[in-house]
């Protein structure tokens, strides 16, 4: 039986996967998720997401995901591996992605690029419809692909720009977008996401386990959940990561509370170099 189970879960609450049901929304994720989707309904064009590893991004893009697909007028699309060796492997996977019907003989970086661009008139203009790309890990673009995006943005009508584009990823990110003038400038909107406070650390917590099934109450002291920010800073992956190492502590020591020298024990067993670790034994030929 899964340890979950044992404390009267019907799902694991604090699972690091970015599944959408489990996502809180704080006051800044909440705000960031609102501002995104005013951009996407004016069609502004390019909507940027910062934040350091585990703040949440992916899991807000989920999130949008989520909404964006359920919505008629919308044909969302998204990257969440955005590596690419060359200009043209990029345009190959748009070209992909989009469905876009392209002529098998043609295969030059031009012949690409007419091929989503038809796609988009096709799609934003004729068909009215809000065509969404978002690329997770967008720290990762070569500068390149950057340049590739630039010139789709400048698609546009006289109202409105017809690919809506967002870029999520790391706070490094901004320094290179920023040495690109002629990208940078057509930013509509920037956000940034920092880490949690005390109090919103709590409400995750409490909303997590509400979620997972859970009728209880106190089964985190308020002294522990104060040990857990500090020792998370308030990054949602690392607290998670903390609560789950929490739960299953409790449920192997026979505990029915979360208390302040459970957290203390986590942590030290969390820091605690690595011990006793076998060393592989040569094969001899």
């Amino acid at each position: 039986m899964s340890y979950y189970k044992i404390l009267g879960l019907h799902d694991e609450p604090f699972s690091t996967s970015p599944d959408p049901s489990y996502f809180f929304l704080s006051s800044q994720h909440k705000a960031a998720l609102t501002r995104l989707r005013i951009a996407l309904n004016l069609k502004r064009g390019l909507s940027i997401i910062v934040g350091d590893v585990g703040t949440g991004k992916t899991t807000l893009s989920r999130k949008l995901s989520q909404i964006l697909n359920e919505e008629q007028d919308v044909s969302f699309y998204m990257i969440l591996n955005p590596y690419f060796r060359t200009q043209k492997q990029f345009l190959s996977r748009l070209v992909a992605l989009f469905h876009a019907p392209m002529d098998p003989k043609k295969t030059s970086g031009l012949d690409y690029i007419e091929a989503v661009e038809q796609f988009l008139y096709k799609t934003g203009v004729q068909e009215k419809k809000r065509v969404v790309l978002l690329i997770d890990e967008a720290q990762l673009l070569p500068h390149y692909v950057l340049e590739i995006l630039r010139i789709l943005l400048n698609y546009e009508t006289n109202e409105f720009k017809i690919l809506q584009l967002i870029l999520v990823g790391q706070t490094e990110m901004v320094p290179v977008l920023s040495k690109m003038p002629n990208f940078w400038d057509r930013i509509a909107l920037k956000c940034v996401i920092n880490p949690l406070n005390l109090a919103e650390t709590t409400e995750v917590i409490n909303f997590r386990l509400l979620q997972a099934g859970y009728r209880g109450e106190g089964l985190f002291t308020s002294e522990a959940i104060r040990l857990i920010h500090q020792h998370s800073c308030g990054y949602p992956r690392k607290m998670s990561i903390l609560c789950h190492n929490l739960l299953e502590m409790l449920v192997m020591k026979d505990r029915t509370v979360v208390d302040e020298p459970l957290v203390r024990e986590a942590v030290a067993a969390e820091l605690r170099p690595f011990s006793g670790i076998v060393e592989p034994v040569p094969i001899v030929y």
